[in-house]
């Protein structure tokens, strides 16, 4: 039986709200049964409201910790993209986490035992990166897009300039 920690991450507010990472927790944990791993309770490690597209979430933090004073033989993750959005922290986490003898295993990935999986690793990874830039590019279009219609929210965290733009024109249709 090999030892090993769940990882699970969300990022925005909505999937805190629909507690999604409860979700992702359950499966990982039937998960380690059929991979017949054993997970301490502390080793199921949530890192709840971080951005994927950083190494720097605590929940990481840990469980590189763990591989690295080589107390785990094995992270179980839902998919690449819950380890990270970006298709290079996902490779520099799969080797770091191999020279450390430790495997990672993904629910919703194969193990990349040919050239094959390797590659559709990769694909996986380069399109998780690609669309957390569309939905960055898509909420930055939305919120310019409502400043130039007059409604700038204080708590958007619009540019300065664009929100007075906007106050301008509000003012100028008003007279």
């Amino acid at each position: 039986m090999k030892t090993a920690a769940i990882y699970a991450r969300v990022s925005s507010d909505k999937q805190k709200e629909e507690n999604t990472i409860a979700s992702q927790t359950s499966a990982l944990i039937a998960f380690a049964r059929e991979q017949n791993c054993d997970v301490p309770a502390e080793w199921v490690i949530e890192d709840d409201g971080y951005s994927g597209a950083s190494l720097l979430r605590p929940g990481l933090e840990r469980l590189r910790d763990l591989a690295a004073e080589g107390r785990i033989q094995a992270v179980l993750v839902y998919a690449p993209d819950r380890l990270s959005r970006r298709y290079a922290h996902q490779i520099l986490l799969i080797e770091e986490f191999a020279r450390a003898g430790v495997e990672v295993l993904f629910i919703r990935s194969r193990r990349a035992a040919t050239p094959e999986d390797e590659l559709l690793l990769q694909f996986q990874g380069m399109i998780a990166e690609y669309e957390r830039a569309q939905i960055l590019e898509r909420s930055r279009r939305g919120k310019r897009h409502r400043a130039l219609q007059g409604q700038v929210s204080v708590l958007s965290g619009a540019p300065f300039w664009l929100s007075l733009q906007a106050q301008d024109r509000s003012l100028c249709r008003l007279l």
